[in-house]
């Protein structure tokens, strides 16, 4: 599958990339700067990954799916420059609702989630799904390290829901149906609470983990 990152050079959008990469999907990583995102791409390419790179509205066009990667100050602004190349695709929505400085304390926007703001900007045409808040970036950058977490998944839509768990699932993550996509606010919300564990507990990469799931396919 070909995938799109927006905000594909950060640190979210980058480790995805490179275990989707390597997973045997396509990537097209975006960037407000194409000139950093193809030199970017050109890295991964040399270690034999097939990733390619431009801006972001590049990005988005050349995506069956698309993933959002951006912090939330960028989140409205990037929206509105691939608005018309993401119309009719599955759009995933990473971003959490952080207020600097104080990001390890929830903020709920006035769109109550950054997923709700994204479904009403781009419409019931264009399926949105609520993911990959949880997945820690920095254990993403090591690739000799095993992903451990569950990546919660909510959307409105069942395809584009199952779409994204199974992409979860190339990833060597289990993916869990967290239902409408309303309840990406809990889903966002639980970021900051993961940041302030990790500066507790002096670490980079606090996850979550459901037990009891005995239905739900293994990691």
């Amino acid at each position: 599958m070909r995938l799109g990152i927006v905000g594909g050079t950060g640190k979210l959008g980058s480790g995805l990339a490179r275990h989707w990469a390597a997973a045997g999907h396509g990537i097209a990583i975006g960037s407000r700067d194409a000139a950093k995102a193809r030199l970017h791409a050109e890295g991964f390419a040399r270690n034999g990954l097939l990733v390619t790179g431009g801006d972001n509205a590049w990005a988005a066009g050349e995506g069956e799916v698309v993933v959002l990667t951006v912090p939330y100050e960028a989140h409205e602004e990037t929206l509105r420059a691939i608005a018309g190349s993401v119309a009719g695709k599955v759009l995933v929505d990473t971003t959490v609702p952080l207020k600097p400085p104080k990001v390890s304390r929830v903020h709920l926007p006035a769109g109550r989630a950054a997923a709700l703001e994204t479904q009403a900007m781009v419409g019931a045409s264009t399926p949105v799904v609520a993911a990959f808040h949880h997945v820690s970036a920095a254990h993403l950058a090591d690739p000799a390290l095993a992903l451990k977490c569950d990546v919660l998944v909510a959307s409105d839509d069942a395809r584009a829901k199952a779409l994204v768990i199974g992409l979860a699932r190339d990833l060597g993550l289990r993916g869990l149906d967290a239902g409408p996509l309303v309840n990406a606010i809990a889903l966002e919300s639980l970021t900051p609470v993961l940041i302030h564990l990790n500066r507790v507990y002096k670490s980079d990469g606090a996850g979550v983990v459901f037990t009891d799931l005995t239905n739900a396919d293994p990691q």
